[in-house]
C-alpha cells in the first residue's frame, strides 16, 4: 500500500483523552496535522491517583469532542480520513473500552477501516514518526504503567530483553510523591523537588543490580523511601522542606542509576546482533524526566550509539503515536472488524515468558 494515508487516532488507555490526525506520503516524513490531548489531572487530584471509573466516564464524555477538535485543527472532514486507529489495550479497561466503542462508531458510520493498536507499540514506534528510524533499534519504553527493553524489528515485531517485575518507574514516582505529600502526577513533582535536594543524603537501594539480565524492580525502592521518611518523622516529628527535597533527589538518583545500568546491559545484547545503524531510543512519560534522559543519553554515547527521545509532548500518552502505529499496520494490510475487543493486558512480545510480577491475569504488558 503505497498511497498517501491520513489516519485519525484515538487514545484513552489511562487518564488522557486524545485524538490526532497523521498523514504519511511514502518517501516523505510523516506529518502530525493535529494532536489534541485533554488531561484529567484536576479530576483525579483529590484522590491522589487515577480513579478508573472516573477516568472511563470522562473519556466517554470527551472523546467525540476531542475528535471534532482534531479534525477542525487539521482542517479536514471525516470523509477525507482513510482509517480510524484506536488504542485497544493494554490499559484501564473502562477507558480502553470507551475509545474502542467510539472508534467503532466512527468507522461504521463513515465506512472507514478500523485498526486496533497496542498502546505500547504506539510508544515503541514513535521514533519512526518523529525521526524516521530504520529497523532494528533498541527501545526503552519507560512510563507510568510499563517499563521494558525492546528490540524493535518491525511494526509488529518486538523482542523483549527485560522489563519490570513489579512497579513501573512512573508508578514508583507517583507513589513516592504520595508518600511525601506532593501533588499528582508524581513524576514532575518529584523531579522539581529533586532539583533542590542532595541525592547523596539517603542511601536508597538499587534493586536487581546484583543480578544478571535486564529485568528491573522498583517496589523495594519505594518501600525504602517510606522507611526513610518514617524514621525522619519519628525522630523530629515531621519533614522539613530540605528533608523532602533530599528524599526526592535520592529516590530519583536510585531510579536513574538502575535504568542506566540496565540500559548498558540491553545495549550490549543489541550490539551483538550487530545492527547496521545502532540507535538507542527512549519513549514514555518518564522519558520526559531531564535527569533520567541525560543519564541514558550518556550511556548511549559511551557505547558509540545514537540516542533519540521524542519531543516532550510525544513522550506522554497521545493519539499521534496511535495514528502513526495505525498507518504502519495499514501498510502491512492489517485491519480489524467491528468485533475488535478492549484488552487490559496485551504483551508486545507474545513469545516471551511472563515476568515474575505478571500475576494471575496474564503476562505484564
Amino acid at each position: 500500500m503505497n498511497e498517501t494515508l491520513t489516519v485519525l487516532g484515538l487514545e484513552s488507555s489511562c487518564d488522557d483523552t486524545a485524538a490526532a490526525v497523521v498523514r504519511h506520503m511514502p518517501g516523505e516524513p510523516p506529518q502530525i496535522l493535529a494532536s489534541v490531548v485533554l488531561g484529567q489531572a484536576a479530576l483525579h487530584a483529590p484522590y491522589g491517583g487515577v480513579v478508573p471509573e472516573l477516568a472511563a466516564r470522562a473519556h466517554a464524555e470527551k472523546l467525540d469532542l476531542c475528535v471534532e477538535e482534531a479534525l477542525a485543527e487539521a482542517g479536514l472532514r471525516l470523509a477525507e480520513i482513510d482509517a480510524v486507529a484506536v488504542t485497544a489495550g493494554p490499559g484501564l479497561i473502562g477507558g480502553v473500552l470507551s475509545g474502542v466503542m467510539c472508534a467503532k462508531g466512527i468507522a461504521a458510520g463513515a465506512g472507514l477501516p478500523l485498526i486496533g493498536v497496542n498502546h505500547l507499540a504506539g510508544h515503541a514506534l514513535t521514533p519512526r514518526l518523529t525521526e524516521g528510524l530504520a529497523f532494528p533499534y533498541l527501545m526503552l519504553l519507560v512510563s507510568g504503567g510499563h517499563c521494558q527493553f525492546l528490540l524493535v524489528q518491525g511494526p509488529e515485531a518486538f523482542t523483549r530483553l527485560g522489563g519490570t517485575i513489579d512497579d513501573a518507574p512512573g508508578e514508583a514516582f507517583d507513589k513516592a510523591a504520595k508518600l511525601l505529600g506532593l501533588p499528582q502526577p508524581g513524576g514532575p513533582a518529584v523531579e522539581a523537588e529533586a532539583a533542590q535536594g542532595d541525592a547523596r543524603r539517603f542511601a536508597l537501594p538499587r534493586p536487581l543490580l546484583d543480578r544478571p539480565g535486564c529485568d528491573l524492580s522498583f517496589s523495594g525502592l519505594k518501600t525504602a523511601l517510606l522507611r526513610a521518611r518514617d524514621q525522619l518523622v519519628a525522630a523530629q516529628g515531621g519533614l522539613t522542606r530540605a528533608d523532602r527535597a533530599d528524599l526526592c533527589a535520592s529516590f530519583q538518583a536510585a531510579v536513574t542509576e538502575v535504568l542506566a545500568e540496565k540500559s548498558r546491559r540491553a545495549i550490549a545484547q543489541y550490539q551483538a546482533l550487530p545492527p547496521p545503524d545502532p540507535v538507542f531510543a527512549v519513549a514514555g512519560g518518564v522519558a520526559a524526566n531531564k535527569t533520567i534522559r541525560a543519564a541514558l543519553e550518556g550511556v548511549a554515547t559511551a557505547a558509540g550509539m545514537r540516542f533519540t527521545a521524542p519531543p516532550l509532548g510525544l513522550c506522554t500518552d497521545n493519539a499521534a503515536m496511535i495514528a502513526w502505529a495505525g498507518i504502519e499496520r495499514l501498510r502491512l494490510g492489517r485491519r480489524d472488524t467491528l468485533a475488535l475487543g478492549a484488552r487490559p493486558r496485551w504483551p508486545l512480545d507474545q513469545t516471551a515468558p511472563a515476568l515474575i510480577g505478571a500475576g494471575k491475569k496474564g503476562a505484564k504488558a
